[in-house]
């Protein structure tokens, strides 16, 4: 394994913020509306709405047939904000079991309330969902399909008390 050098990753970091990182109050508005939906694999539809509708809450709001693969799912969930959380289903392509690989998914955040936090990561525990959890207001877990989740307590557009937005 190669040693890293964090004082070189640290300047680094400064470089970038230097060079593109625009004070809060002088960036431009962003182009995009919001976030339509993210799509993930699922190796089980029904096994994937329990997951998702039934233990973190998140209703299913629509199901139809993936106009890209006859015979596969597109699926959503609400997420809150008028985001959507898709998935599709590809039975008999074979998939594969998730990889965190270079420009693939490493984990989805999504905002819940506090309150909602702990009853989530209580409903979590009584499943016997092993998760990781972080600063106190975020945890990680694997969803059904291997995909690595966040939920986190802190508000939209904040990270562990820090604005990132």
């Amino acid at each position: 394994m190669t040693e890293i050098d964090l004082a070189a990753i640290d300047a680094e970091r400064d470089r970038l913020r230097a060079a593109y990182l625009q004070p809060d109050g002088t960036r431009p508005p962003s182009s995009a509306r919001g976030l339509h939906h993210f799509a993930v694999v699922a190796r089980d539809v029904e096994e994937t709405i329990n997951f998702y509708q039934g233990l973190l809450e998140f209703p299913l709001t629509d199901i139809f047939e993936n106009r890209d693969y006859p015979g596969s799912n597109h699926f959503f969930f609400d997420i809150g904000h008028e985001n959507l959380l898709a998935f599709f289903d590809f039975p008999g392509l074979g998939v594969g079991p998730y990889a965190e690989v270079l420009g693939g998914l490493h984990h989805i955040a999504i905002s819940v309330e506090p309150a909602t936090w702990e009853r989530l990561k209580g409903k979590l525990d009584a499943a016997g969902i092993a998760y990781l959890e972080e600063s106190g207001t975020s945890i990680y877990f694997p969803d059904p399909n291997g995909a690595r989740l966040e939920l986190i307590a802190d508000p939209l557009g904040e990270m562990y008390g820090t604005k990132v937005l």
